[in-house]
């Protein structure tokens, strides 16, 4: 995958090359790393690096995503003594190249969130013993969307993880160009709370978002985590 950065070719029509991108991906694993670090050391920690990652798999970069940040972040998290690592995708669409990295992976958990049908068309049903996946249809009504979300953080909690990395994308807003989800700032807001109440070590990494209010559903998020 490294080796394929220097290459000066599009990887996909998504994904195309720029001068640099081998900087700009890797410098966004790094930003990954120390957020996933911060997070261990008991800092509420939220990374606004990009390129996003969650569609990078293991030999592929594809969605705007060139290398996995949330991927190599808990695998570096349970190289480096953590057990229990879940990984909470509410990005609109699935994350199949985390799905792709982490499946069957010991200590490992995935749980997505996301519009289907829609890109890249994956994450239909849970697979392997360790990736959970909860499809919505496009112009899913909002009350119903926020159970879907809460139902993926019960199935977290029930993991047990030490660790939780997010992958927090915020193109399931309802004014995101990209997708058809109904989530408003206040959904924002709650998730942050969330993933605050869960009293674990967290980390979230910015994937999707695509609308002008992007600025405004991240601060609502920070609120959440922070408690404010």
């Amino acid at each position: 995958m490294l080796d394929r950065l220097q290459q000066r070719e599009d990887f996909d029509d998504d994904t195309p090359f720029h001068e640099g991108i081998a900087d700009y991906a890797r410098t966004s694993v790094g930003a990954a790393l120390e957020a996933m670090r911060c997070a261990r050391a008991g800092e509420t920690v939220f990374s606004l690096m990009r390129p996003p990652g969650h569609h990078a798999t293991r030999e592929a970069s594809m969605g705007f995503c060139y290398l996995n940040n949330v991927a190599i972040a808990a695998l570096e998290a349970l190289a480096t003594g953590v057990h229990r690592v879940a990984v909470y995708d509410f990005d609109v669409h699935h994350g199949n190249g985390t799905e792709d990295i982490l499946l069957n992976h010991p200590g490992t958990a995935f749980y997505s969130i996301h519009q289907s049908p829609c890109y890249p068309g994956t994450g239909t049903a849970n697979i392997g013993d360790n990736c959970f996946n909860f499809p919505v249809p496009p112009q899913f009504p909002r009350a119903e969307y926020r159970k879907v979300l809460a139902k993926a953080l019960e199935a977290l909690n029930r993991f047990h993880p030490e660790l939780v990395a997010v992958s927090a994308g915020f193109d399931a807003y309802a004014r995101d160009p990209l997708a058809q989800g109904p989530l408003e700032l206040e959904d924002f807001y709650w998730l942050g709370q969330s993933f605050r109440d869960l009293g674990l070590p967290v980390f979230s990494l910015l994937e999707g978002g695509y609308s002008r209010d992007l600025p405004e559903l991240i601060q609502a998020y920070l609120q959440g985590l922070a408690g404010k």
